[in-house]
């Protein structure tokens, strides 16, 4: 006798929870995981739709009592099952609940309502309409008459319009309804949140680097199919590749999917693709209305669009044809879920890709070390755009000692090179980006007198201060007093940075009095259309200076912008994290990458207390090779990954003492473990932040040079956890970087 472990509705908590129903002989063989079947529920055994998601000989209650499965609602392979079976994968390879992975791979979950546009259209001919017209013009009817008179003009006009146009009631148009001279109709429609005026461009002219990678990347296709990494410079054109072979895609009857990291991207490369492929393209993101995402994946299933745009969710947009899978700066954090299952959404594309014989392609200027890793390994392929597209010139950069400046008097957040070069552009009308390099605000601890960095010494990330006076490692626990003066050099200097993008906007307009600044962060993109707004604004010369996070120096493209200076550029390189040094070489490539980009050469300006830093000095070269031998050295020297897997255990719970002892039986548990020869067992640790809403937090890391040990000591633990009643009240969720 076989079972099926069924989830029966992703949308509803209480039943967050596998039910096992029996197989009737007449359907073994046919039922295999990923199928939708209907199954009786409930006391009174009501027939609802359910997902198979596994399949065992083993009886979870007494045989009399498990239910049998009724019928097949899908006796063949739909996309909804692949995605299923999409589902099940994740749920093994993170650690999830299945309804977590469900809810995850079907991000709209409730059907929406449709839209509906209704008009009025005139029943009978100019004619007679004139006629009726001119009686109520004797009777003084002035309202039925305005509406006459525009029907006569336009014959069918908006229903809401119109009203408001003419101002008029409801009772109007019923009482022409009422005589048959007007109709009424409704018509659904679905929403497009693409509201694009771009008329269908022609295709793009490919230069010949860019040709030669269309064509080695079609090549992979044919021969071995691995994933490609197109590793092309800020500014070479990878988004013109990727048309190309969207547009090959598109010619065999498929579909793509293009993933980008941040949603102020959204904007600029929506239209891109809308003036190349038209209605083709549609986008879905976290600031679209409920409705807007219910259409988009409604119409992707219908067939209806060809090329869904968006971030990380887009992933799941369920084409039935999917041939390509392309992921834009596929370097960025945001690829990587906070949320449990804690997916990547690298590895999710890379098996999504697998279950539909699907190509996946990854860009970026500045590969992950993972990416790259697996290039050196032979895992993914590497095609290379080394120059601009056009030929245009790199930027010139320069690294400023802001250590200098301040021995010089000057205390500003701006260097008085960085102050000279601005006033140049304005005077050129020129634009200008200034990049805050927020990440890692206040985490780590510096000497603005020397460039002295307070460390872990077992660890080497940088110690972060606590309100209790200690600073402490975010890794193994470690702590020691907070420092008032530098150990180096005796400085009173030390402590956090404390500017934040407000302050800066402030300087800049007291420095720069007769100068246009916007600014762009988190608080001034809180609107559905924020980004949008300052992007399209700046786009359009109405600032001359754009003040930002992060998210202004990710691939936009701005042909005005030939200054970009870079604001303690040093910030996110002592995060407390074994990645930082990676951060701050995107971050800097990536931001010196966005000047320059029209016919007028660029400048970029790195403000820093560590200029010899290999980070920093490689950014400003754009050297991706000679960054990735140092810092590969040092992952391999301190066992991080990629040279070998980690994971991290997570737990939450309200009870502080109740985790602590909690977090302690996992790691002798996994001492324990037979898994774990040769594995370094970490904490259980405070992480950065050991607070949240009155939820404490702990981590254990897990460090091992077999990543396949960390999968199966993941599987362990969850089996410890579910069958111990210590654990009851806390979540314990696991991230692995494998």
């Amino acid at each position: 006798m076989l079972y099926a472990d069924v989830v029966v509705d992703i949308s509803a908590k209480d039943l967050d929870k596998i039910f096992q129903y029996e197989i009737p002989p007449d359907l073994e063989g046919q039922i295999c995981v990923g199928m939708v079947v209907n199954v009786p529920f409930g006391q009174r055994d009501r027939e609802i739709a359910g997902y198979v998601v596994g399949l065992t000989a083993r009886p979870a209650l007494e045989t009399g009592k498990i239910k049998r499965i009724r019928s097949l609602k899908n006796s063949a392979e739909t996309t909804e099952s692949k995605m299923i079976r999409l589902a099940v994968w994740m749920r093994q390879q993170y650690g999830s609940t299945m309804i977590q992975a469900l809810r995850t791979v079907f991000p709209i979950k409730a059907r929406v309502g449709a839209k509906e546009k209704r008009h009025i259209i005139l029943q009978v001919s100019e004619e007679r309409a004139r006629e009726i017209r001119e009686q109520w013009k004797k009777k003084n009817c002035r309202a039925r008459i305005r509406l006459l008179d525009h029907l006569i003009e336009q014959e069918r006009t908006d229903y809401g319009d119109t009203l408001r146009l003419l101002g008029i009631s409801k009772g109007v148009v019923d009482a022409l309804k009422d005589a048959g001279l007007v109709q009424v109709v409704s018509e659904q429609y679905l929403r497009d949140p693409v509201v694009l005026s771009t008329d269908i461009g022609e295709e793009t002219v490919l230069n010949s680097q860019q040709e030669q990678a269309v064509e080695d990347i079609c090549q992979e296709w044919t021969e071995a199919g691995r994933p490609c990494l197109l590793h092309g410079v800020t500014g070479s054109g990878k988004t013109q590749v990727y048309m190309g072979l969207i547009d090959r895609v598109l010619r065999q009857g498929k579909q793509a999917i293009v993933l980008i990291p941040e949603i102020s991207l959204t904007y600029q490369v929506v239209m891109g693709f809308y003036s190349r492929f038209g209605e083709k393209v549609s986008v879905i993101h976290s600031r679209l209305s409920q409705g807007e995402k219910y259409d988009q994946m409604k119409r992707a299933k219908a067939g209806e669009i060809s090329i869904m745009v968006g971030p990380r969710s887009a992933l799941f947009t369920p084409f039935s044809r999917l041939g390509l899978i392309v992921l834009d700066e596929e370097q960025e954090q945001a690829y990587k879920s906070e949320q449990v299952p804690r997916y990547h959404a690298r590895e999710v594309a890379i098996y999504r890709g697998h279950l539909e014989n699907a190509y996946v392609v990854f860009g970026s200027a500045t590969p992950s070390l993972e990416t790259y890793y697996r290039c050196q390994q032979g895992e993914y392929r590497k095609c290379v755009l080394d120059s601009r597209y056009q030929e245009r010139p790199m930027p010139q950069v320069s690294i400023v000692d802001m250590r200098e400046e301040i021995k010089r008097g000057n205390r500003s957040i701006l260097s008085r090179e960085l102050q000279e070069k601005i006033e140049q552009r304005l005077v050129k009308r020129e634009q200008v980006m200034l990049f805050l390099n927020r990440r890692g605000y206040a985490g780590f601890i510096t000497c603005r007198s020397c460039g002295y960095v307070l460390k872990c010494p077992h660890c080497d990330v940088s110690l972060a201060d606590h309100n209790n006076g200690m600073s402490v490692c975010h890794y193994c626990g470690y702590t020691q007093r907070q420092q008032k003066t530098c150990p180096q050099c005796g400085s009173p200097f030390i402590g956090g940075f404390q500017a934040g993008t407000q302050q800066i906007e402030a300087v800049v307009k007291e420095r720069f009095p007769s100068s246009r600044v916007l600014r762009m962060d988190h608080d001034t993109t809180r609107g559905k259309k924020g980004h949008w707004e300052i992007l399209h604004a700046f786009q359009e010369q109405e600032a001359d200076i754009l003040v930002g996070t992060q998210m202004i120096v990710k691939g936009h493209d701005m042909p005005n912008v030939t200054l970009v200076g870079a604001l303690a550029a040093d910030m996110s390189l002592f995060a407390g994290d074994y990645a930082s040094g990676e951060r701050t070489f995107q971050l800097l490539t990536q931001a010196v990458g966005r000047a320059g980009r029209g016919e007028t050469a660029g400048e970029a300006v790195i403000q820093t207390y560590q200029p010899d830093h290999y980070s920093i000095t490689c950014a400003a070269q754009q050297d991706y090779e000679s960054f990735y031998r140092e810092e590969i050295a040092y992952r391999d020297l301190m066992g991080y990954p990629p040279v070998s897997g980690m994971m991290a255990i997570l737990g939450f719970g309200q009870d502080e003492q109740q985790l602590e002892k909690a977090m302690g039986f996992i790691h002798r548990f996994i001492c324990r473990a037979d898994v774990v020869q040769g594995s370094q067992v970490i904490g259980p640790t405070v992480p950065p932040v050991g607070k949240v809403q009155d939820i404490h937090r702990r981590v254990i890391y897990v460090k091992d040079k077999e990543r396949e040990r960390l999968g199966k000591l993941k599987s362990q633990v969850e089996a410890y956890v579910q069958i111990n009643t210590g654990f009851r009240g806390l979540q314990i969720q696991f991230d692995l970087h494998i």
